[in-house]
């Protein structure tokens, strides 16, 4: 399969304002975002007529890891966006579990419920890291984490 060129565009685009106009939150999930698609492409199956053939180990091995670090950001950032940002990978890696259930799902419908989230993922960042900037300008401050790590200045 080809490289997906308008996907591409959108998570340089999205992922840059996140690291350069974000906080804390958006700049770690864009940081995860890019390291996960990145990951990804280098873990599929190289020939493309196995591609999706079976699970695509190496991608939910990739899936895998990012809930887990998303989870943990989602849980640690005082942002409710990431906990949406969280289950739409989730939902993503489910995809793996269904072509394991079935393996008579499609080649393409299983790359299907594995990619398609990605999009809404792209559009919860940059709304997250607008919103970060509107919050910014009305209050002039946006607390990026609910937990602080005892004995740091910001805690307690």
């Amino acid at each position: 399969m080809k490289t997906n060129v308008v996907f591409d565009a959108l998570l340089v685009v999205s992922c840059s304002y996140a690291l350069w106009r974000g906080g804390g939150p958006e700049r770690a999930i864009a940081a995860v975002f890019v390291a996960g698609v990145a990951a990804s492409h280098f873990a599929l199956t190289v020939d493309d007529a196995k591609r999706f053939s079976s699970v695509e180990s190496g991608v939910a091995i990739v899936d895998c890891v990012a809930i887990g670090v998303l989870v943990l950001i989602a849980l640690v950032a005082d942002r409710f966006w990431t906990i949406g940002f969280a289950g739409a990978q989730l939902l993503g890696t489910a995809g793996h579990l269904l072509k394991f259930a079935d393996p008579h799902v499609t080649r393409w419908g299983y790359a299907f419920a594995i990619a398609f989230v990605s999009y809404p993922m792209i559009a919860l960042l940059v709304i997250g890291t607008f919103n970060h900037r509107r919050r910014l300008k009305r209050f002039g401050h946006d607390r990026s984490w609910s937990w602080q790590p005892p004995g740091s200045p910001s805690a307690g």
